[in-house]
């Protein structure tokens, strides 16, 4: 084992879930779950056999665990759960196994792109019909975009993604509804996707990157910066660019953005005070730093970049902003912000480079808590069973992050590509 106390806990962590039969027991609903199942704890053990850190025998033994009742398709899989997921961690393996993957990979990214066009097909009849969208329908997570995200991943020239691509742009075009013009993504519910007239009445523009505007964001940048481009695609960026600006907050010594915009503050033009929240990947600064860095990136706009690097740098420096990230994991927690600074700093201006990266070590630093016993604290993460063992919240997307602690090379098995960061 590596003395480095980065690498050490992940290789703790990928030891204790080496083998998903006497592993920490995955209950039988996460089974097909990118975020807390066996295709998200594939992911690590794809990522660490690509480096040349561990065998390939257990990244397939967790994607037999995966697979070993039929995948979930149709209208009760997403990006996140079912065919999708199970298709994002095969297509990691495939890239670097294509003997052993590549045939089931071509048959269920059939299923994928059915699916997809499927959902594309009831967006556009909803927009047709003037009707607001469901978060479900368009997010990272659930929705469209996510769908985007794997299939750019796959083939940037893929006709379904330049579908998927044409229906963001039409997202991002204002919609009438009771008589108000609203943001094309403004949706009538709170952001759990349910109704709630006490906290959200008249609904809310959701910002975040895994349920709002900001992933259709970073997926038209990536799309842009891979070369597929649709119509008025620039115009897209642009809108959604503009809406960030007309809502961005100071906080510390730079700028923020709200989790989401509700109908009282769309009416005044003001936002509401709050509390200084975390600058997670999810929600919040982090996330849409590095959207937004990718969106100047695609369209020239070095002024824009430099303006989105410093403002993850000040949120990185914020005590504040700091001390509301209290969890270690990828989607909300101190991982995922390390993992978004790496990604970021890969992209940077040579004027903010050097303090991106220097933003990392204290966060790599606040998960591995150097001094203590790597094996008691990966036993820790991988037991606890609030967040789980797996890629969202748990220990094997702890992991992943540790992998690459100077930040300095990227992933190997583009395992992040299902979060938008790259």
């Amino acid at each position: 084992m590596t003395d480095h106390p980065t690498l050490a806990l992940a290789d703790a962590i990928a030891t204790q879930l080496a083998d998903p039969g006497t592993g920490p027991l995955v209950p039988q609903e996460h089974r097909q779950h990118l975020a807390y199942g066996p295709p998200g704890i594939a992911l690590l053990h794809i990522e660490r056999a690509a480096s040349g850190l561990g065998p390939w025998q257990r990244a397939h033994d967790w994607l037999a665990a995966a697979s070993r009742q039929p995948v979930t398709s149709g209208p009760d899989s997403h990006p996140f759960y079912g065919a999708p997921a199970f298709a994002h961690a095969l297509a990691c393996a495939a890239d670097h196994l294509p003997s052993a993957y590549q045939r089931a990979l071509d048959t269920i990214d059939r299923q994928v792109r059915a699916d997809a066009r499927r959902r594309l097909d009831a967006a556009h009849r909803r927009i047709d019909a003037g009707r607001l969208p469901k978060l479900a329908e368009f997010d990272t997570i659930r929705g469209l975009t996510g769908y985007g995200a794997y299939l750019l991943r796959r083939d940037p020239d893929d006709s379904t993604l330049r579908a998927i691509l044409d229906y963001c742009v039409r997202l991002t075009e204002p919609i009438t509804h009771h008589d108000e013009t609203l943001p094309g993504w403004w949706t009538e519910t709170g952001p759990s996707g349910s109704p709630d007239d006490h906290r959200f009445p008249g609904g809310h523009a959701n910002s975040g990157i895994a349920h709002g505007i900001g992933g259709v964001l970073a997926l038209l940048a990536l799309a842009a910066r891979n070369g597929t481009v649709t119509d008025h695609h620039h115009t897209a960026l642009h809108t959604i660019l503009v809406w960030l600006d007309r809502w961005q907050q100071k906080a510390g010594c730079g700028p923020t953005w709200p989790y989401w915009v509700t109908r009282t503050e769309l009416r005044t033009g003001r936002l509401n005070p709050s509390a200084p929240r975390r600058p997670s990947w999810c929600y919040g600064t982090a996330g849409l730093a590095r959207a937004q860095q990718l969106a100047a990136l695609a369209l020239g706009d070095t002024g824009r970049q430099i303006d989105a690097e410093n403002a993850l740098v000040a949120a990185l420096t914020d005590p504040n902003q700091l001390k509301a990230t209290t969890d270690l994991g990828l989607c909300h927690g101190v991982a995922g912000l390390a993992h978004v600074a790496a990604r970021t700093a890969e992209d940077a201006h040579p004027s903010t480079m050097g303090r991106l990266r220097a933003a990392i070590p204290p966060l790599l630093n606040a998960i591995t808590q150097p001094g203590n016993d790597p094996e008691r604290m990966a036993t820790d993460l991988v037991r606890n069973a609030e967040p789980g063992p797996g890629l969202l919240d748990g220990a094997a997307g702890i992991a992943l992050v540790l992998l690459a602690p100077s930040a300095a090379a990227p992933p190997q098995a583009a395992w992040d590509a299902c979060l938008l960061t790259a």
